[in-house]
């Protein structure tokens, strides 16, 4: 059965991976696979009878030599490794020693195990079909089903069900000097009532952040589609759009002051009729949506802990800037944002969006904040654009989509530089990390200012991640966080929209391997 071979291709990794290496160790003739010890000479020998193809080995051990290492394997397993030089003010993540000098090499084999678990797309496609099953609601199905996601992608990506289980992560994250950004995931709410649940789920999740390792936590953030019903706010970025194009056809008496929304370039083609207003009772629920909005912000506000405000579709991000702008306004009057929105660089129009708000912004002497991305929703994007007969709003080529990251972000910074914005750099490419940080020292932007944070999945870019704290920024990783069936529907989600990113992992294995290879032979050797 199709979730017997999910399980069993799960089950007890780390135990599997380790084993197998002292199993290794212990033999006549040992062997260690590439994945480890990356590019060395084949070394022919038979392991247990059988015949492996693509197993490397910088040597080939005897039995003599196998036993006198086989101590210094567990010391090698369970040790982290200090390095006599580490690199500080620079962007550097090709020293290995240095770069994973605080990680044991049993987190870097389950790092890598689950780096190629996750880069396999036929695996990917296969467990997203099994959860989806209707089987998943039986208990006997879904128990073992849920249990190898916990042991895999979800003990990759999320910081645990309970509050001790992320408290340990975000622990361990503060020793390797991370931080954490608390997500409370959950999907598009359908009514009131589910949208009332949500937010006495965030509102718990602010709390906890008091339970926590002090410090560890950077933001908290929501997903405006589980506060207000999507079809609501469908309908008000309907009406926010032909505002936009017809300023003088249409008024909107329930709109609140807000910065700019829409720029020249901004895609319309959502809205191609005049929309109905809002009904009475539609105006009554938005009002209820922008309420819910106002008490997490200020719970937030309450704690000093800034909330970050996801991006989401083009057919409702309007109204979701709407309603984080109008947010800014009200919580961004000190010296630091609470409120912080999010810019997708993927998006044509990104660069004067984000002009247009920040300026506004600058000229009422509010502080801006806002998450820099590139997107995710690529294939939803076009795809709804190309039933309309409309041109896709994403940029071009993924060239052009760097470009627009790095000028919103260099944009940004130089307004972090004049103590107008704050900005979080959300981003998994190493060109777009080493330009921000050439940015900083250009800007004299102080290592460890958080107007200059940055951000990426847990689980993905750790060397980007490491890297940037060994040069001194503030550093946070994305923590879903609760229990493994309130999750999964999030990373189901993330895992379709962020096929592309899940199988480009490939220079962090390679980094891994390398150094995994070299704590490997020193220990051989030494």
């Amino acid at each position: 059965m199709a979730w017997r071979a999910l399980l069993a291709s799960s089950k007890g990794n780390r135990n599997i991976l380790l084993g197998g290496l002292r199993n290794r160790f212990e033999r006549s003739e040992v062997r260690v696979s590439a994945s480890f010890v990356g590019n060395s000479e084949v070394c022919g020998s038979k392991l247990g009878g059988d015949t492996s193809q693509g197993l490397f080995n910088s040597r080939c051990l005897t039995s003599e030599s196998a036993q006198r290492s086989a101590p210094a394997l567990q010391d090698w397993i369970g040790a982290t490794v200090v390095p006599d030089i580490i690199n500080h003010g620079n962007l550097q993540i090709e020293n290995g020693e240095a770069l994973y000098s605080a990680m044991s090499s049993r987190e870097l084999l389950s790092t890598l195990f689950n780096l190629y678990l996750v880069a396999y797309e036929p695996l990917v496609d296969l467990s997203i079909k099994v959860l989806r099953l209707p089987l998943m609601k039986h208990a006997a199905f879904r128990i073992p089903v849920l249990q190898a996601v916990k042991q895999t992608a979800y003990s990759h990506f999320c910081a645990g069900e309970n509050v001790a289980e992320a408290s340990a992560t975000l622990q361990r994250m503060w020793e390797l000097g991370l931080k954490g950004i608390l997500d409370y995931s959950l999907e598009d709410a359908t009514d009131n009532d589910s949208c009332d649940q949500n937010l006495q789920g965030f509102l718990n999740t602010v709390q906890t952040t008091l339970r926590l390792p002090a410090g560890s936590v950077s933001f908290a953030c929501v997903k405006i589609t589980a506060l207000c019903p999507l079809p609501l706010l469908e309908r008000v970025s309907d009406l926010l759009r032909w505002r936009h194009l017809h300023p003088d056809q249409i008024s909107l008496p329930w709109m609140q002051d807000t910065l700019p929304i829409l720029a020249p370039s901004s895609p319309t083609y959502h809205t191609f009729t005049a929309p109905e207003p809002l009904t009475a009772t539609e105006e009554k629920h938005l009002k209820l949506a922008e309420e819910r909005l106002r008490t997490l912000c200020k719970s937030c506000e309450e704690n000093s802990l800034p909330l970050l405000i996801d991006a989401e579709y083009t057919s409702v991000q309007p109204a979701i800037d709407y309603f984080t702008f109008s947010a800014s306004l009200e919580f961004n009057k000190s010296a630091k944002p609470v409120v912080y929105g999010t810019v997708q660089a993927y998006l044509q129009d990104a660069l004067p969006r984000l002009q247009l708000a920040s300026d506004e912004a600058t000229r009422r002497g509010i502080q801006i904040g806002l998450k820099l991305v590139r997107g995710a929703y690529i294939s939803r994007e076009s795809a709804l654009a190309a039933s309309l007969g409309a041109p896709s709003p994403i940029h071009s080529s993924i060239q052009d989509t760097h470009n627009c990251y790095d000028a919103c972000a260099s944009l940004m910074m130089e307004k972090a530089a004049m103590a107008e914005a704050s900005v979080v750099l959300a981003t998994h490419n190493f060109q777009s990390g080493k330009a921000a940080a050439a940015k900083a020292e250009e800007l004299n932007i102080r290592k460890g200012n958080d107007r200059v944070q940055f951000a990426q999945l847990k689980g993905m870019a750790d060397s980007l991640s490491l890297g940037l704290v060994q040069a001194g920024f503030q550093v946070s990783k994305y923590l879903p966080f609760g229990p493994v069936d309130h999750v999964m529907p999030y990373l189901i989600r993330r895992a379709e929209e962020n096929r592309g990113l899940l199988s480009t992992t490939t220079a962090d294995r390679q980094r891994i391997s390398k150094e995994l290879s070299r704590r490997l032979q020193a220990v051989i050797v030494g």
